[in-house]
């Protein structure tokens, strides 16, 4: 969809090329695949390399903030370095997130307002101080600046709500892919209709994180729980190779560039407009009561890794725990917890941190042919593992509480 409305006179900044790309299809195709690997890559990251969410998020700002420099440094929209700043502002976005959810325990109601605070009022010092939000409209560098500012924060905005709406049904990783989908199209058909532009693209923009993230999830989720089972890894190197691709394509194609620096004048209706905007209240309830509706239902409560431990409603023995699963698989996540326990003792929390790693991978990997054989007490040792890696894993680990972690895994496993 194009986002022009109406000539804007030039600012007293110097005037650039515009570095956005056109919005084409071929735009909301590679901005999804984006979403998603900005969900899939951050998770992979911070559970596979053991540096821990607030150490994975200061990295990833050091990345943005070198990536961030590059696309600024460009004179003109070069697809690569512009659609590389999207993968690192999408990773960094959900790691911001992420940090005030599970570092801080913010809920994610509150964090989603706060989010949607900050971004209404990047919108209005952005457009009281050029009178414009139009994406054809980037070409001075105040310009470029609030854009890369809307995206980040549409990127943290995005991921709150999607986790807020996960919260509240309790939905599978594959009926979740249909909300955002379904407001996406309900927005194309206004736009369609009328609606403004502007309004319609930036709407359009903060759901596809959303979208991105929950088919992410049902990708790289196993079976189990909904999803495909491919998990964060092969997910992020699908969608990685999906965006290179569609990048060399954009690169020699030219079909996203933006050949005017200013825009085409576009002829409005503002009392269409007017009646879309009624529109997009009316969706915007009936989205609201689908979740109220869904938040009625009898359902789970979503839970992960990331979200803490999952409760416990039943107490088992070591043998009631154990009895059901495969004696060779038993020691060996015995092993692993033993050792990451040695190496807490010693004194040494970055080896215990990372050797931990270990007991995350092994049990997730077994966890298709595990689970199956006894639910109930594959739940119960998940329950144990997770409140170990929450141990390990706080921002400011407690060794007493890492250490009865660790020892009530091992009599449990014993």
């Amino acid at each position: 969809m194009t986002t022009t409305t109406t000539p804007e006179n030039p600012t007293a900044a110097r005037q650039l090329l515009n570095k956005v790309p056109e919005v084409t299809i071929w735009f909301w195709v590679i901005k999804i695949l984006c979403t998603t690997v900005g969900e899939s890559f951050a998770d992979w990251i911070n559970m596979n390399l053991g540096v821990g969410l607030i150490n994975t998020a200061l990295i990833f700002t050091a990345v943005l903030a070198g990536v961030l420099g590059w696309q600024l440094s460009t004179k003109r929209y070069v697809p690569f370095v512009y659609w590389l700043t999207v993968v690192v502002v999408s990773v960094t976005g959900t790691l911001y997130t992420d940090i005030l959810t599970d570092s801080q325990g913010v809920p994610l109601a509150l964090s989603s307002s706060v989010f949607a605070c900050l971004l209404a009022l990047v919108f209005g010092i952005w457009y009281a101080r050029e009178r414009t939000l139009s994406v054809h409209s980037i070409t001075t560098r105040p310009r470029e600046l609030f854009y890369w500012l809307a995206v980040l924060v549409t990127f943290a905005l995005g991921t709150a709500t999607g986790d807020w709406t996960l919260e509240l049904t309790g939905w599978t990783p594959d009926v979740s892919v249909l909300l955002p989908l379904g407001l996406i199209v309900s927005i194309v058909f206004a736009w369609r209709l009328g609606a403004n532009a502007v309004l319609s693209f930036w709407l359009a923009y903060i759901l596809t994180r959303p979208l991105g993230a929950n088919l992410g999830d049902w990708l790289g989720s196993p079976s189990s729980d909904g999803g495909l089972g491919l998990g964060t890894a092969a997910t992020s190197v699908i969608f990685l190779a999906a965006i290179l691709a569609t990048v060399l394509y954009l690169t020699f194609s030219r079909r996203d560039v933006i050949e005017t620096s200013a825009p085409t004048p576009q002829a409005l209706n503002p009392a269409r407009e007017r009646i879309m905007l009624g529109y997009y209240a009316v969706v915007a309830v009936a989205a609201a009561a689908l979740l109220v509706w869904a938040h009625q239902q009898p359902h789970a409560a979503a839970t992960s890794e990331e979200d803490g431990p999952a409760p416990t409603t039943v107490h088992l023995t070591p043998k009631q725990a154990t009895s059901s699963f495969p004696p060779a698989e038993i020691a060996k996540f015995r092993t692993i917890a033993s050792d990451t326990l040695t190496k807490l003792n010693s004194g040494d929390q970055a080896a215990a941190t990372t050797r931990v790693t270990d007991l995350e991978t092994a049990w997730d990997d077994d966890q298709p042919t595990l689970e199956p054989k006894n639910e109930q007490a594959w739940n119960f040792l998940d329950g144990e593992i997770d409140q170990v890696l929450t141990a390990l894993r706080a921002p400011n680990p407690d060794k007493a509480t890492e250490v009865k972690a660790l020892d009530t895994l091992l009599s449990s496993l014993n």
